[in-house]
């Protein structure tokens, strides 16, 4: 496993992160959930990113170990595994909490969304670099 390409596949999840719930869906995510923008706890924003991004690069290396497994696997299976993990099981995982959270639909959307293209980026860098 080639960990330059694990940290870039990490990091390009990462970054979708930023821009999907700042400029793409922030004001809109803000709003579902609840809160004002002033209104989130305050928080260690080291912290949170930190471990937010250890927790992408985890994801990151069980992809790049699946597809080390698989040998060289083509473009498109390398897509397909990425984005079927998400379809398959991260968003039935979080639809299932929303359910019985009784979260507004929209909210739904946003975070599958996010998830989807996550694993899609991850995704996308392994199957260009690796």
């Amino acid at each position: 496993m080639n960990i330059l390409i694990i940290l870039l596949a990490a990091l390009a999840a990462f970054l979708v992160g930023g821009l999907w719930y700042g400029p793409v869906f922030g004001k809109a995510w803000i709003r579902l959930i609840g809160k004002a923008a002033d209104g989130l706890p305050a928080g260690n924003m080291f912290k949170i990113y930190g471990l937010a991004f250890l927790f992408a690069l985890l994801q990151a290396t069980m992809l790049a170990h699946m597809f080390d497994r698989l040998g060289d696997p083509p473009f498109h299976i390398v897509m397909m595994i990425s984005c079927g993990l998400a379809l398959g099981f991260v968003i039935p995982a979080i639809g299932t909490n929303y359910l019985f959270r009784r979260e507004p639909r929209k909210l739904f959307f946003i975070d599958a969304g996010y998830w989807l293209a996550f694993y899609a980026a991850m995704g996308l860098v392994f199957a260009l670099l690796g």
